[in-house]
């Protein structure tokens, strides 16, 4: 492997950018402090009532708002200035050098804008579809039309910062912003960008989206405290406790950031995705899918498992996703797995769906370049089917390598590795 060439002779690709806004705060400094110290951002729920939910916490961004408060805006926000600061620290200025590839929420008109369409109907009794799309032809709901339209964050991103060609939006449920950072990598080494701007967010704690988690029974209901309900690994956990925020990073062709003088924070070694078509929300029971995605990520990073330092767990701390995830990562790393610290950001921010395998991404390049494993909060009652080594104090050990797993709903699996300044 050439300095700027991985094994295979693709292109090696640097990230040069880093930005994250999380309910720990805004910024990698004050994100990675707290995250470093065991804070946790899970707190009572203030957005909205929560009175007759068994829900009442989330870990949401209350210092950054928008108006109307609904999740395309917010998640929007959010996108925004994780992108300012990780463009900020790729020192670019100007129009972004490639493209922009962009995991956000999935789109839908929202309870409050329904209730308002139908009040405008006029209608007294019960307000039918044809109700509604006659309100809606008053023009008096046009800018809403833009903003619940899939495409329209990812298009006001790459206006504010000057993208080249189309940009990308997706949604893979959980794995979405872990897929981003993957399509930025194949198209670097591809040939067909130089860089790209790769972005996670999601901004859609509502109502709506925490009563759908809480009827598939997928969230924790130990309200109270509310830091202490994400327990990933834990033999008592419960459920995931959503999140949001957003990161972003700037990936680049490894010879072009060297030739304009960038500092390298680390590289995008290798990229696994695997497809669960099982259930909906469950893994296969084999935990065949998993293990492929993990270890397709190895293999494209030319890696054997003996070079995993650290993971970066999905670790959403619902009963089965933990199981599946240690059988996987025990299936690929082996006995020595159990020895391999593993720490879930989630504890801390939550579950922040689309954003967290960006969110993730950056954390597990931000232990690299500190040596310093983040721990998993409450882990007081250890699973014994579930042997594996869960730091649970901030951990300082030498790292040059982070696997960083993705496990969405309906199947869509992405793991990825990355590696400090190779020798």
């Amino acid at each position: 492997m050439s300095r700027d060439r991985d094994a295979m002779g693709r292109p090696l690709v640097a990230v040069t950018g880093i930005g994250v806004v999380t309910s720990l705060g805004q910024g990698v400094a004050d994100n990675w402090a707290a995250l470093t110290a065991g804070r946790s951002g899970i707190h009572a729920i203030t957005r909205f009532p929560t009175e007759g939910l068994r829900t009442r916490i989330a870990g949401t961004v209350d210092f950054i708002g928008a108006d109307p408060m609904v999740a395309p805006l917010l998640s929007e926000r959010f996108a925004e200035a994780a992108a300012d600061e990780a463009v900020g620290q790729a020192g670019l200025s100007g129009d972004f050098p490639g493209a922009l590839f962009m995991a956000v929420p999935p789109v839908e008109i929202e309870w409050p804008q329904r209730q308002a369409l139908a009040e405008a109907a006029g209608i007294e009794g019960p307000v039918t579809y044809a109700d509604l799309l006659r309100a809606a032809g008053s023009r008096r709901f046009d800018d809403w039309h833009d903003l619940f339209i899939f495409g329209t964050v990812a298009d006001r991103i790459a206006e504010r910062f000057g993208t080249k060609g189309s940009p990308i939006s997706l949604s893979t449920a959980c794995s979405s912003g872990a897929t981003a950072i993957q399509l930025g990598v194949e198209a670097i080494r591809r040939g067909e960008v130089e860089a790209a701007l790769c972005i996670g967010t999601d901004g859609s704690v509502n109502p709506e989206s925490l009563i759908r988690f809480s009827l598939l029974s997928a969230l924790s209901t130990q309200n109270d405290p509310p830091e202490g309900a994400s327990k990933p690994f834990a033999k008592n956990r419960d459920g995931f406790v959503m999140g949001e925020g957003a990161a972003a990073l700037v990936l680049e062709d490894a010879a072009r950031a060297r030739a304009r003088g960038a500092r390298i924070l680390g590289y995008l070694l290798g990229c696994g995705e695997k497809g669960d078509g099982f259930h909906r929300t469950r893994s296969s029971p084999d935990g065949a899918p998993i293990i492929a995605a993990i270890q397709a990520a190895l293999d494209d990073a030319g890696l054997s498992p003996d070079r995993i330092d650290t993971v970066n767990a999905h670790g959403t701390g619902t009963p089965e996703n933990d199981k599946m995830e240690a059988m996987g990562c025990l299936a690929v790393l082996g006995e020595r797995m159990r020895h391999v610290p593993i720490s879930s950001n989630k504890s801390m921010i939550g579950h922040t769906l689309t954003a967290a395998g960006a969110i993730e991404a950056a954390f597990s390049l931000l232990t690299i370049a500190h040596g310093r494993v983040p721990p998993t909060l409450n882990y007081a009652v250890p699973d014994p089917a579930i042997p594996l080594d869960v730091v649970t104090t901030a951990r300082d050990v030498p790292v040059t390598t982070v696997l960083s797993n993705s496990f969405g709903f309906g199947g869509q699996n992405t793991c990825l590795v990355f590696g400090a300044e190779p020798a």
